[in-house]
C-alpha cells in the first residue's frame, strides 16, 4: 500500500489544482481521524506515519504536512474541494489505496463509530471508488490493524 502511495505523487504531469494533492490527502486523513469526535494520540500517530511513509517525509516534514492538512480541513466548508483534487490527481488503484489508508486510520482504535462509517460512505463515491473496492480496502485495513 505504501509503495503505491509513494509512487503516485512522483508524476510531473499531474494536473494543477487549487490545493496540492498532499495537502488534500492530509486534510481528509485528519477529517477521518476526527470523525468520531475523538482525535487521540494513536490516531494522530497513524496519520503522521502514513504521511511520512506515503510522501517519504521526515517526521518533522510529516508533522508540517499534517498541520497544513489540518488547517485546510478546518477552513473548508466541506470535503468536496479535497475529494475533487484526489479524484482528478490519482489513478483508480491509487484512490483505492487512499481509501484503504482512511479505513486504517478510522479502525486504528478497533472501533467502528457510526460517524466514521458515514464519512467513509460519503467519501468513497466522491473519489470515484466503488462500494465493493471500499469494502475490500476495509477488510485489508482490518487485517493490518489486528
Amino acid at each position: 500500500m505504501i509503495d503505491t502511495l509513494r509512487n503516485l505523487f512522483r508524476t510531473s504531469d499531474a494536473p494543477r489544482t487549487e490545493i496540492p494533492v498532499e495537502v488534500a490527502v492530509a486534510a481528509l486523513m485528519v477529517e477521518a481521524a476526527r470523525a468520531d469526535g475523538v482525535y487521540d494520540a494513536q490516531e494522530k500517530q497513524a496519520v503522521l506515519q502514513l504521511l511520512q511513509d506515503m510522501f517519504e517525509k521526515s517526521a518533522a516534514d510529516a508533522q508540517a504536512l499534517h498541520d497544513q492538512g489540518d488547517a485546510a480541513q478546518n477552513g473548508a466548508p466541506d470535503v468536496v474541494r479535497f475529494t475533487r483534487v484526489i479524484k482528478n490527481a490519482l489513478t483508480e488503484d491509487e484512490r483505492i489505496t487512499f481509501i484503504e489508508a482512511l479505513w486504517h486510520i478510522v479502525l486504528v482504535d478497533h472501533e467502528r463509530d457510526p460517524h466514521e462509517n458515514a464519512l467513509l460512505r460519503n467519501l468513497v463515491p466522491l473519489v470515484a471508488v466503488s462500494d465493493r473496492d471500499s469494502a475490500l480496502a476495509r477488510q485489508r485495513a482490518l487485517a493490518g490493524t489486528g
